[in-house]
């Protein structure tokens, strides 16, 4: 349900909350990190040091870096690497749906709207344009044989192929096989879209 919930409330309406979103999370990632860098920074006295490293050492850990690496790694990437290897149950979390509603919220502040305002402009000056203008919508793309070709996705943790979690749970035979012969996942791949195809006619 909380999947469900997150979505929904991501892709509400014309759109506008997953942009929302990106300004929002930055806004939360910023503040974490001032706020553990103010946490973690260190003062001590001229020549002395904590746990009697150099003083070059102590320098720097005064500067408060130390609490932009801590939340870069453990808030920040940590975080999207395990999204983008189990996007499901990552939106399952209730945790998700709250800190997204969260990061809406830091938005909704107004605190950094100019970036709307930029993000305008530059798009006004270097003429962009939606993918549709460029690529074509995906029916144009399919009467055109120009349709998503699904046979070149690697497959593993982190991509999301036709059949999920199929060579994380396959045999070690299969597994080495699919490494060594890519042929065999293009396979599978177009096996599926057989079976695709036959659901859709029955």
């Amino acid at each position: 349900p909380f999947a469900i919930k997150t979505c929904e409330l991501l892709f509400k309406g014309e759109g506008y909350n997953m942009p929302a979103f990106m300004v929002g999370r930055q806004l939360c990632v910023v503040s974490c990190m001032f706020f553990i860098a103010r946490v973690t920074s260190l003062s001590y006295p001229e020549g002395e040091t904590i746990f009697g490293v150099s003083e070059s050492f102590q320098s720097f850990l005064n500067l408060g870096f130390l609490g932009a690496l801590i939340t870069t790694i453990l808030g920040s990437i940590s975080w999207q690497l395990v999204a983008s290897a189990f996007p499901i149950a990552f939106l399952s979390n209730p945790l998700t749906y709250i800190l997204l509603r969260i990061c809406l919220l830091l938005e909704a502040t107004g605190l950094c709207q100019a970036a709307w305002v930029m993000a305008a402009v530059h798009k006004k000056i270097a003429n962009f344009q939606r993918d549709e203008v460029y690529i074509g919508t995906a029916e144009e793309r399919a009467a055109g044989e120009m349709g998503d070709d699904t046979s070149h996705l690697p497959i593993g943790t982190g991509h999301i192929v036709k059949l999920p979690n199929f060579a994380d749970n396959a045999p070690n035979s299969l597994k080495k096989l699919l490494k060594r012969d890519p042929s065999v996942a293009q396979y599978i791949n177009s096996a599926v879209d057989d079976l695709e195809v036959q659901e859709e006619k029955n």
